[in-house]
Order: C-alpha cells, then structure tokens, then sequence
C-alpha cells in the first residue's frame, strides 16, 4: 500500500484511509471482527506493528537523506532546481509541497537538516 509513498505529499486524509486498511487487516490476522471492539492500540500491540505514521515518515526520510547524498548534476537533484513562476496558481491554499513535508517530518523529530551526510545517524 506505501509503495513509492516516500515520493508524494501525503494529505492526512491520505494516511487516514491508509491507516484504516492496515487495521483492518491487522483485524483480520488476529480473527477479529468489527462485532469484537478491540482497541487498534491493542492489535499493533499484539501483532508488533509500528503506526502506519511512523512508517511513511521513515520512508520519506530515507529518501530525502539518498536525495540529499547524491551529486547536484544527478537528474533526481536538477528537479529540486526548478522554477515554477510561470505556472499560474489557482486560487484558494496552495498545495503542500514535498519539501514542506520533510520539513514538518524533520521538526516533528527534531532532526537538523544535516545530519543526511551521515548515513548511520
């Protein structure tokens, strides 16, 4: 279901509908039906499964981090070059960007921006 989810913005309505699959089908591993009303807590818990959340932050961050590691000329690098004032914007709130993402992931954790030089930090 995260494939590739390190490269998307994901909305939290997004990672709701994700996190709702993963219990129900967390629920049925265990047996369980909607009827038994066992807490999510409890079947990660039991199961051993860290928060969908935690997941995709993880993902994200690597990537950022093999991003970050890779010379200026990569083609992966030049992206992050781009200007986009031509383009004109729509109205109302503009959309979350990818950077925007990192940022909240890196301030959630208190990690510094630098720190993707040293692959084991």
């Amino acid at each position: 279901m995260i494939y590739g989810a390190e490269c998307w913005p994901a909305k939290r309505k997004h990672t709701n509908k994700i996190n709702i699959a993963e219990t129900r089908m967390l629920k049925w591993m265990c047996g369980y039906t909607q009827k038994d009303r066992m807490r999510n807590e409890y079947i990660r818990k039991k199961v051993g499964v860290a928060p969908i959340e935690d997941k995709l932050r993880e993902s994200r961050l690597r990537w950022f981090g093999h991003l970050n590691r890779r010379p200026i000329e990569a083609p992966v690098r030049k992206i992050e070059l781009l200007d986009f004032a031509h383009v004109q914007k729509g109205r109302g709130r503009p959309k979350k960007t990818w950077q925007e993402i990192i940022r909240s992931d890196l301030s959630y954790l208190n990690l510094d921006k630098n720190l993707v030089t040293d692959r084991a930090q």
